[in-house]
């Protein structure tokens, strides 16, 4: 990955490993983290793979975000603040459960 695809992965690769507990792991050819089961959490996709207009930081069925019958499984992510990263890693310390 090069420009801004690299440094959101690595964004998000600094905030899961720094904080919780998931492995990393490449999924289908992208950056994902996994629990001790070996079961993916979350996970990147990159624009530039897709030919979209931006990445995606998405999460599994394992991840403990469920909200009553509807609730977000992924992400649109173009740059990422503070006050994103703030939000980004709350939403993966919460998936990991």
């Amino acid at each position: 990955m090069t420009g801004r695809d690299r440094e959101l992965a690595e964004t998000l690769d600094e905030l899961v490993t720094r904080h919780t507990t998931l492995r990393p792991k490449t999924w289908y050819g992208m950056p994902a983290y996994a629990n001790d089961e070996g079961k993916v959490v979350v996970f990147f996709q990159s624009a530039a793979t897709f030919k979209v207009r931006y990445a995606t930081i998405g999460f599994q069925e394992v991840a403990h975000l469920d909200e009553g019958h509807l609730w977000p499984t992924a992400y649109a992510v173009t740059a990422l603040t503070a006050a994103d990263k703030k939000r980004l890693l709350a939403l993966v310390q919460r998936a990991v459960g």
